[in-house]
């Protein structure tokens, strides 16, 4: 990308000059406003200059804000530096707009930066460069995953989960199967999903965290085995079909109807009578994508039920299954 200079003209003779350099602060923060919305580039350097040096931290955060409507390599290195700001409402207001950047080249400089001392800087760094999809970014956020912040290794891990680079899926089994964080278990857990269901570590990672003491992570395990769909796992997800968390059964019901195992016909349709209506739901679904016949007369029943999704559910599933011969 191509940077004007910062020396390039300011808002000196417009009807903004002495409203910018105002001492009211929201003076300066809707004149700011009112020069973004003329859409010139040309005053893309007061905009940097307002970020890096205006006294109010609202007109700052303004100024980040209005900045990430244009990518470019000045504008994207004074977002970075806006990340120390001593407000914390012109770091969030920065870090949002380094998320939203589309340009690859824009990684150049967040790479600069990923791997400063600051938690906040390292995730907001990972978070921008998860959307540009960068793939030398894979260094940094593998790294990153031995990072002693749980937000950053989750920030490195939806990176490497966008980027599906295989080198990454030892060390995302590891964390699913033993960080200390849930929410890192979780997030690795699902960032699995572009894996092999023929690939030993991960599925075996994976039944492990159906066993995991956190719920969410139990959930997010049984739904990525019912992206893989690995036949290892029908057994472990008819278990999980016990689960305490309605949550984690839903997901159970949803990845066995996905494995298309028909062992797992009887007991998806005994929570047809669950008190939980998302899962009936997905308890009719499961079973018209099992077609197993032996369930219709469950179905039939559920036609009855009082939610209507259920009953459209219910009627979906008879469809799939008397269209097929068992």
């Amino acid at each position: 990308m191509t940077a004007l200079p910062l020396t390039a003209p300011s808002a000196a003779n417009t009807p903004y000059s002495g409203r910018l350099d105002d001492t009211n602060a929201h003076v300066r923060r809707v004149a700011l406003l009112e020069l973004a919305d003329l859409g010139d580039p040309e005053y893309v350097p007061e905009f940097i200059a307002r970020l890096q040096d205006d006294a109010s931290p609202d007109v700052r955060a303004e100024a980040a804000r209005v900045l990430g409507d244009w990518e470019r390599g000045d504008v994207v290195e004074s977002l970075c530096g806006a990340l120390l700001d001593s407000d914390e409402a012109v770091r969030e207001a920065a870090a949002l707009s380094l998320s939203e950047l589309k340009d690859a080249r824009s990684a150049l400089v967040l790479l600069a930066w990923a791997e400063r001392p600051e938690p906040f800087v390292r995730v907001s760094v990972l978070r921008g460069l998860r959307e540009l999809r960068y793939a030398d970014a894979f260094g940094i956020a593998n790294g990153a995953l031995a990072d002693d912040a749980p937000a950053v290794r989750i920030e490195a891990i939806a990176v490497l989960g966008w980027l599906k680079d295989r080198r990454a899926l030892a060390t995302l089994a590891a964390l699913t199967a033993a960080d200390p964080q849930p929410s890192v278990r979780r997030a690795a857990a699902g960032a699995l999903g572009f894996a092999s269901a023929a690939d030993p570590q991960v599925v075996s990672a994976l039944l492990a965290a159906l066993r995991d003491a956190a719920w969410q992570v139990r959930e997010q395990a049984a739904a990525t085995l019912g992206k893989l769909r690995p036949s290892s796992a029908c057994e472990p997800l008819m278990a999980a079909l016990n689960d305490a968390y309605w949550q984690v059964r839903l997901r159970a019901v949803r990845a066995l109807g996905e494995l298309r195992d028909a062992h797992a016909a009887a007991p998806i349709a005994a929570l047809l009578d669950h008190s939980i209506s998302n899962l009936r739901k997905e308890a009719a679904l499961a079973l018209g994508e099992l077609g197993v016949r032996e369930t219709l007369a469950a179905l039939r029943q559920a036609l009855q039920d009082p939610d209507p999704d259920v009953r459209k559910s219910a009627r979906i599933a008879i469809a799939q299954i008397e269209q097929t011969r068992r």
